[in-house]
C-alpha cells in the first residue's frame, strides 16, 4: 500500500474515532426525565423494557420491580400501560431482550449508578454497528472513487463528507443525549439503500423492514422506497419485472411474519400490539412541534373543532397529497430508465418531511428522518456536483436541531446544544456570510438572525404568565416555516435529478 492509502486510512480512523469521542462526551450530560419522577423520561422508557423482556434488571429506587419470573412475550404490549408500556414495533423489543439478557451480570448497577454509562454504551455501541458502518459504506460508495487516477484526494473529500454525516448534531443530541436508539432505525434504512445501490433489491426490502419492525417511524421513507421498487419492476418488465414483484412481496410478508410472530396467536396479542405501536387515541400531536398543524393550531385550536378520527382522516389525505407527486414522478423516470437510485436520497427526504409537516401523531424527534437523506447528499459537494444541494442541506439540518431547542432545554443539554451546533457548521466550512448570493443565503441568513433573537430574548427574560408557551411557539413556526419551504426545495430538486437522467439516457 502506498503513501496516500496509509494517509488516507488514517483520516478515516480520525473521523470515526472523533465522531465516537463526541457522542461519549456528549453523553456525560444530562438526559431525557432525568431526577424528574414519576416517568423519568425516555431514558426510563428504555431500562424499563429492558425490564420488562428479562424481568431482572429492575430496581425499588426507580421503580417497583417486575415479578421475578419471566413475563410471557404475548404479555409484553399488556404490561404496566401507565407507566411506560412498550410501544414501539417487536424488533425495539428483541434489542432490549439481547441488551438485558447481555447484562444480567451487572444486576447491581442501578444501586451502584452504573446504568446511565451502561445504557449510553450501548446507544454508541449500537450506533458503530448498523449506522456508523452504513455510513461509511455509502460514503465510499458514493464519493470514494473506484479509478486509480485520484483516488486519493477522493477519499479524502469522502471523509470530509463522512464527517459531516456522522457529526450531524440533531441526531447526536437526541440519541447520546436525550437519550434513544434512533441512530439504529436509520442504520438500517442507510443499509436498505446500501443495498438496493448494490443491486441487491431483496436483502435490502428484508432491511428495510427491520427499521420498520424497530420503530414505526420508518413509514415516512416508506413511499419512497416503494417508488423505487415498484418503478424498477416497470423498468425490468415482462416475466423479469412480475417475478421481481413477486419477489418483493414474498419477501416483505415473511419477514413482517417473522417479526410478528410471537404475537400472532391469538388475534387478540396482534391487535394490541398494533394498537400501541400506532396509538391514534393520544391525537393530532403531542407537545409543540414545527409541523403544519401545530402552527395552524396557534390560530384554529383544530382540537376543539373536530374529532380525533376526523383530524386523523384530514392528516392522512395531506400526507398523501404531499408525498404523491414524488411518488409518481420516480415511478414515472424508473420506468423507462435504469435504476434510478440517484433520485432515492431526495425522494426519501420529500416522503419523510411531508410525513414530518402533515401526518398524524407527530413528534419533535421525528424531523431526523427527513434530516437523514439530506445529510447523505452534503457529501455531494466535497465530490464536486453536490452544491446545489448542500446550502438548502446545512440550513435544513440547523433549523432541525433548533427545532428541538425546547426539548433539549428540558433535558439540560443548553450547552452540548450550542457547543456542537457551532462546532458542525465550523467544521464543514460553512459561513452563511460567503454563500453565492440567493435566495437560500437571503432564507439562512434571516432565519439565523430570527434564532438569535430569540434565543437571546429567552435568555433575558421570561414569556408572560398567560402566554407561557410563547417563546416554544415562535421556534415552532420559525422552524416549519423553513421545512415548508426546503420541502418545496426538494420537490424542484428531485424535477430537475429525473429531467437530467431522462435527458441523459436520450443523449
Amino acid at each position: 500500500m502506498g503513501k496516500n492509502g496509509f494517509e488516507n486510512k488514517s483520516v478515516w480512523g480520525s473521523v470515526l474515532v472523533g465522531a465516537v469521542l463526541v457522542k461519549l462526551v456528549i453523553g456525560l450530560g444530562g438526559y431525557s426525565g432525568e431526577a424528574t419522577p414519576p416517568l423519568r423520561g425516555d431514558f426510563e422508557a428504555q431500562r424499563h423494557w429492558l425490564s420488562l423482556t428479562t424481568s431482572s434488571l429492575s430496581h425499588p429506587s426507580l421503580h417497583p420491580p417486575i415479578p421475578a419470573q419471566s413475563i410471557p412475550v404475548q404479555k409484553w404490549y399488556y404490561h404496566d400501560l401507565p407507566y411506560w408500556g412498550l410501544d414501539y414495533p417487536p424488533l425495539t423489543a428483541y434489542h432490549s431482550l439481547l441488551l438485558g439478557t447481555l447484562l444480567q451480570w451487572m444486576k447491581g448497577m442501578e444501586k451502584e449508578g452504573w446504568m446511565k454509562d451502561v445504557m449510553r454504551w450501548t446507544v454508541v455501541g449500537g450506533d458503530v454497528g448498523v449506522y456508523v458502518s452504513a455510513v461509511v459504506v455509502w460514503c465510499r460508495s458514493n464519493f470514494g472513487g473506484k479509478s486509480l487516477k485520484g483516488r486519493g484526494r477522493r477519499e479524502r473529500e469522502a471523509a470530509v463528507a463522512l464527517a459531516s454525516i456522522l457529526l450531524q448534531p440533531s441526531l447526536i443530541l437526541i440519541d447520546n443525549g436525550h437519550f434513544q436508539y434512533n441512530s439504529l432505525m436509520l442504520g438500517l434504512t442507510l443499509w436498505s439503500i446500501n443495498l438496493f445501490q448494490a443491486g441487491r433489491d431483496l436483502s435490502g426490502s428484508v432491511l428495510f423492514v427491520a427499521a420498520l419492525g424497530f420503530k414505526q417511524m420508518a413509514l415516512y421513507y416508506s413511499p419512497a422506497v416503494f417508488a423505487y421498487l415498484l418503478g424498477k419492476c416497470f423498468y425490468l418488465g415482462g416475466r423479469p419485472g412480475i417475478k421481481l414483484f413477486l419477489q418483493l412481496g414474498i419477501v416483505v410478508l415473511t419477514s413482517f411474519v417473522v417479526l410478528f410472530s410471537p404475537f400472532l396467536s391469538p388475534p387478540t396479542v396482534l391487535l394490541q400490539s398494533l394498537h400501541r405501536i400506532f396509538p391514534f387515541s393520544r391525537g393530532l400531536f403531542e407537545d409543540k412541534v414545527a409541523n403544519a398543524w401545530c402552527v395552524i393550531n396557534v390560530v384554529v385550536k383544530l382540537r376543539d373543532i373536530a374529532s380525533i378520527a376526523v383530524l386523523a382522516r384530514v392528516a392522512l389525505l395531506a400526507t398523501v397529497v404531499a408525498v404523491l407527486p414524488s411518488v409518481v414522478g420516480v415511478v414515472w423516470v424508473s420506468w423507462g430508465l435504469p435504476p434510478t437510485i440517484a433520485l432515492l436520497p431526495h425522494a426519501l427526504f420529500i416522503s419523510g418531511m411531508a410525513f414530518f409537516l402533515f401526518s398524524f401523531q407527530v413528534h419533535e424527534k421525528s424531523i431526523l428522518l427527513p434530516l437523514m437523506p439530506l445529510t447523505l447528499l452534503m457529501g455531494a459537494r466535497e465530490a464536486g456536483w453536490g452544491r446545489l444541494d448542500w446550502e438548502w442541506s446545512v440550513l435544513l439540518n440547523n433549523v432541525g436541531v433548533f427545532s428541538m431547542w425546547p426539548l433539549l432545554r428540558r433535558d439540560g443539554l443548553g450547552l452540548q446544544y450550542l457547543v456542537l451546533t457551532f462546532l458542525w457548521n465550523y467544521l464543514i466550512g460553512y459561513n452563511p456570510l460567503r454563500l453565492r448570493n440567493s435566495f437560500v443565503k437571503g432564507l439562512s441568513l434571516l432565519t439565523y438572525l430570527l434564532a438569535f433573537l430569540l434565543h437571546t430574548l429567552e435568555l433575558l427574560t421570561s414569556p408572560p404568565s398567560h402566554l407561557p408557551d410563547l417563546f416554544v411557539v415562535f421556534n415552532v413556526t420559525l422552524s416549519a416555516g423553513v421545512f415548508g419551504l426546503g420541502f418545496l426545495w426538494a420537490s424542484k430538486r428531485l424535477v430537475q435529478e429525473g429531467w437530467a437522467a431522462v435527458g441523459s439516457a436520450r443523449l
